[in-house]
């Protein structure tokens, strides 16, 4: 197993005899995985900052939230599933403090001191929430097991809820809880829900989706703070003066990629970890997942997505270039969110500034898919209650993903990253 060594740099080999992937959710469990299938017979060690086996999180808001699964039902996989594929060590409830990038040395808070041949930075995000508030009974965030477990107990005993923000984890929250019975109120800065990621149209019909099940929005509203009594929330306070009565708040303002850990360490950052079209932030260190933000040589741009299809696609790739089978990662982007009876299935980058037109199906009818294109070109495609023709469209228009590469070049040499570069 990884373990203490000495401080001398520690040279990169294209077989590594021990993998440390820091992060054990679905982005470093996908990579432990992919390296197993893959034929690695090395040592492989799993940290994670929560005590829970690996879990999925896109039931959190939806299935764990409305209580048709228990949280234990979230799990990627059971126990002996895990220790059968991956014989791998888990390091759970610890998180990184600290990386030594020349000798891949990672810290842990209880004093743990592991070094690899190859580390994966695969630690995710948290929620932003807003700020210069009090911490408030009845205010939550949602992004692990504990947090949906209070908010369905909290759902459970509340008659009117507020979810500032209208995002795809704010609308998936409203709906859910709409569909429980609870009075749900929902408060964001777009026009509608998701427009900046679905654009005018699509989001339009998505509010309006939202308002005949009996969600209330707000659109274009500015949140400043809270209201409360005796320590417990009571509103939600808005630029205009007015105070939205609530028993129980969500935030969901986005989300903040987990890298403080790695401040010193001479990883690049900037909204994620930054690295090469080989997802390799610095010789013999790779990140995976939400917190990646990696140069997609096909767009041409610098991309960090925070959807599971993400965290899987690009842990394969992680996993070819660190047993020395260069891929650069070039997929083609795609999420999904289901709220009430829609469920819409999004590839490429639909986005702002494009001009969408329904192709197939009906609005009307609930069952629809749609292009997008930008100065002409096809950048998106989306179905509504209709993936196997968004597939479709998705390949004929944007091609299949290319996460492997056509001819994949091998990357570059990477200087050894220390605090001063």
């Amino acid at each position: 197993m990884p373990g203490s060594r000495d401080h001398a740099e520690r040279k990169v080999t294209s077989s590594p005899s021990d993998v440390l992937i820091v992060g054990a959710s679905a982005a470093g469990l996908a990579t432990a995985e992919a390296l197993r299938r893959k034929g690695y017979t090395g040592s492989l060690t799993m940290v994670g900052a929560e005590p829970q086996l690996p879990y999925d999180r896109p039931p959190l808001s939806k299935q764990v939230l409305a209580g048709t699964w228990e949280p234990e039902r979230a799990r990627l996989r059971p126990p002996e599933v895990l220790e059968e594929r991956l014989a791998a060590r888990l390091v759970l409830g610890d998180p990184a403090i600290r990386l030594d990038v020349p000798t891949r040395t990672v810290s842990t808070s209880a004093g743990l001191s592991l070094t690899a041949d190859a580390v994966v930075l695969a630690t995710g995000v948290r929620p932003r929430p807003l700020p210069n508030q009090p911490d408030l009974d009845g205010v939550h965030l949602l992004r692990t097991i504990d947090d949906a477990t209070k908010l369905r107990t909290g759902l459970q005993n509340c008659s009117r809820l507020v979810v500032v923000g209208d995002g795809v984890l704010g609308a998936e929250v409203a709906a859910t809880a709409r569909t429980q019975g609870v009075d749900v109120t929902m408060v964001g800065p777009q026009p509608a829900p998701l427009a900046a990621q679905l654009g005018g149209l699509v989001a339009g019909l998505l509010g309006d989706l939202h308002r005949e099940r009996g969600v209330t929005l707000r659109p274009g509203a500015a949140v400043t703070g809270f209201a409360s009594t005796e320590n417990r929330v009571t509103g939600v306070r808005l630029a205009t003066g007015e105070t939205i009565p609530a028993d129980v708040v969500v935030v969901a303002l986005g989300a903040i990629p987990n890298t403080e850990w790695l401040d010193g360490s001479g990883i690049p950052v900037d909204n994620g970890v930054v690295c090469d079209a080989h997802c390799r932030a610095a010789a013999g260190v790779y990140a995976a997942g939400d917190v990646a933000r990696w140069h997609h040589d096909d767009l041409d741009t610098a991309l960090r997505l925070e959807n599971r299809t993400n965290a899987t696609e690009q842990a394969m790739v992680v996993a070819d270039n660190i047993l020395g089978n260069p891929r650069r990662y070039t997929p083609v982007p795609y999420f999904w969110t289901d709220q009430f009876d829609a469920k819409l299935q999004i590839h490429g980058l639909p986005g702002t500034g494009t001009e969408v037109s329904v192709v197939d199906g009906d609005p009307t009818e609930g069952r629809f898919a749609a292009v997008y294109r930008r100065a002409g070109d096809p950048v998106g495609v989306l179905g509504w209650n209709m993936p196997k023709q968004a597939r479709e469209l998705r390949r004929r228009l944007l091609g299949e993903p290319r996460a492997a590469g056509t001819a994949p070049a091998a990357p570059a040499p990477l200087a050894t990253a220390d605090s001063s570069s």
